[in-house]
């Protein structure tokens, strides 16, 4: 696929049809089949994907640029490696929150919703913030992801969005005590992750992070709780300790 940034405003763009045709032949000719059963036993599925390696999916964004239309055009292939290429060349700003919604009703994988929270949904702060505790509350079975998404999103959101105030980050610590009874592996992991990236952003809100930690520890009834805390407190205790010592 020739290299190519945005166009200047205004500048023409070949069709969408024919530049969707050319991103897919793209992806295409850097499948790599042989490696999709490795992918499969760490939970990268998905119909159609492809296996082509995040580097080349980065690099291949670049190439395109910023084309939001393009972007929707990938997600709706459902293909797996389109979809996170349709993160990277996702303009942010002309996100909907209907949109923001669809996408996360469309994913299969862990790999495609974190992409497309790090990458393009957290690039959106004003939306993002709006979207965390609607997404945080689907607890049906089949909108596992849409859950996931609410804590990758909030993750990412720690570290991507210095503007939000760490009272922003506290109100969200009652999301991640009520989503950490949640047994399903892939909502467990990124509850956990949104404990650990918001202990991390800064000394402030190192404490509170530890204290629910703490809570989550005490949580009998749940497994998947007691796992958070434990993974979340071996990193964040640490850091605690070592501002105490400073």
């Amino acid at each position: 696929m020739p290299t190519r940034r945005s166009p200047p405003p205004g500048a023409p763009r070949p069709p969408l049809d024919e530049q969707l045709r050319a991103a897919l032949a793209a992806l295409q000719a850097e499948a790599r089949p042989g490696e999709l059963a490795g992918m499969a036993h760490f939970g990268l599925r998905g119909d159609g994907r492809l296996g082509v390696a995040v580097p080349v999916l980065r690099r291949l964004g670049r190439q395109i640029g910023r084309d939001h239309a393009l972007a929707q055009a990938l997600w709706d292939t459902a293909i797996p490696d389109a979809q996170i290429l349709a993160a990277y060349v996702a303009e942010p700003t002309q996100f909907t929150a209907a949109q923001m919604d669809a996408w996360t009703r469309g994913m299969a994988s862990w790999d495609v919703c974190d992409q497309a929270c790090s990458n393009a949904f957290a690039r959106c702060p004003a939306l993002a913030w709006e979207r965390v505790p609607v997404w945080a509350a689907q607890q049906a079975e089949g909108a596992e992801f849409v859950r996931r998404a609410a804590f990758a999103l909030l993750a990412a959101l720690a570290v991507h969005d210095r503007a939000a105030p760490d009272e922003r980050f506290l109100a969200t610590l009652p999301l991640i005590e009520a989503a950490a009874s949640d047994e399903r592996n892939f909502v467990r992991k990124a509850v956990n992750w949104a404990l650990r990236q918001i202990g991390k952003r800064n000394a402030t809100l190192l404490g509170p992070a530890i204290t629910c930690a703490e809570r989550l520890r005490e949580r009998r009834d749940s497994r998947s709780a007691r796992w958070i805390a434990a993974d979340a407190l071996r990193e964040l205790r640490p850091r605690l300790d070592g501002a105490r010592l400073a």
